[in-house]
């Protein structure tokens, strides 16, 4: 299994939408990246049907357990954003 960093991935999205420069291809994956996080910090869902949903998720506070002294630790709660592919990209992947 390999990961794509972002750079690996501006230069992907660069030559696939055929992009003046890999620069302009950057600024405009970050404006998306930035409207992400925008509505995502205001509790908002995104939803592309079909391919997927972000969504925040508020997790309760709870014990956890330290693993090395088996002494209980308290775990504040907190937001969470959660991402569930829609049926069509989960059945590309996994034909894949």
């Amino acid at each position: 299994k390999s990961e794509m960093t972002k750079k690996e991935f501006v230069e992907v999205y660069a030559a696939k939408g055929k992009f003046e420069t890999k620069a302009d291809a950057e600024r405009k994956l970050n404006t998306v990246l930035d409207l992400f996080e925008e509505v995502l910090i205001k509790g908002d869902d995104i939803n592309f049907i079909g391919w997927g949903k972000f969504e925040v998720k508020d997790t309760p506070a709870r014990t956890g357990r330290n693993p090395k002294t088996g002494e209980e630790v308290a775990i504040a709660a907190k937001k969470v954003v959660k991402f569930k592919a829609g049926k069509s990209l989960a059945d590309k992947v996994d034909s894949k």
